[in-house]
């Protein structure tokens, strides 16, 4: 399930096929099983009626998620962006050979959080954290002992810069992290899917074109929770322009 939402376009086709075929087997279950009499009409239009708004609740509330988790990956690349600058500038109060080294690897640092934002597998991913998670031992370690030497209250804020600069990296990787539950996702195309089924066991004529209706609205509101949810496939992502303004910023100092 999981695999499908990071790829928002085969998971499209996929409940396109899905609903399709909840719709045509609703339209032969009226065909061959029972017909509806104008007393079983009413209660079947109150059922019908309690799933599409069941399925337009369930729609709102999960765009809802998805959207809130996009904006706080945002806003978590800005202050993860605004950590690196000002650590950046404060490296100016610490010693020239400590301040060269620490900068470097702040600058090394910045790379590999911005491959971290493109096009990446798992395989790719997994490495990344990797290589991060050695640079920011390396960091630490370049002003460790500067601070441990000199406890000013100078070192103090520089150390406590890269703390914020660490603790932003965590932040990130705990939002990238966060995803819509998989019952969730369930419920969504299960109900979908009874929608579905339902408008094709009771509609009495069902042209070519009102039989897709229902089912591409619904794979196009699926494929929008998708894209939006997930952090690294789709058309919705989050573009870290505000790491670009800090790289270039500090490769022109």
């Amino acid at each position: 399930m999981l695999w499908l939402v990071d790829h928002p376009l085969i998971l499209f086709f996929t409940m396109l096929t899905v609903f399709v075929g909840c719709t045509t087997a609703g339209v032969l279950a009226r065909l061959h099983g029972h017909k509806l009499t104008p007393a079983d009409r009413a209660e079947f239009d109150l059922v019908r009626n309690a799933m599409f708004t069941l399925f337009g609740l369930i729609v709102g509330f999960a765009i809802s998620m998805a959207v809130s988790r996009y904006d706080l990956r945002k806003n978590l690349e800005e202050s993860e962006a605004n950590a690196i600058g000002t650590e950046y500038a404060r490296l100016d109060f610490m010693p020239a050979d400590v301040s060269v080294k620490a900068r470097a690897l702040l600058g090394q640092f910045v790379d590999e959080r911005l491959a971290f934002y493109g096009d990446r597998e798992p395989e790719e991913l997994a490495r990344n954290a990797a290589d991060t998670g050695r640079t920011m031992s390396a960091l630490w370690s370049a002003i460790a002992p500067e601070t441990n030497a000199h406890p000013t209250a100078v070192a103090a804020l520089v150390a406590s810069g890269m703390n914020d600069v660490l603790n932003a990296y965590g932040y990130t990787t705990a939002a990238w992290r966060n995803r819509l539950p998989v019952e969730v996702w369930l419920l969504l195309i299960g109900v979908g899917a009874c929608c579905n089924f339902l408008i094709g066991f009771g509609a009495e004529r069902l042209s070519s074109a009102t039989h897709a209706i229902l089912p591409l609205t619904a794979s196009l509101a699926i494929l929008l929770i998708a894209d939006a949810e997930g952090p690294h496939n789709g058309f919705v992502r989050v573009h870290p322009e505000n790491l670009i303004d800090a790289a270039a910023s500090m490769r022109e100092r």
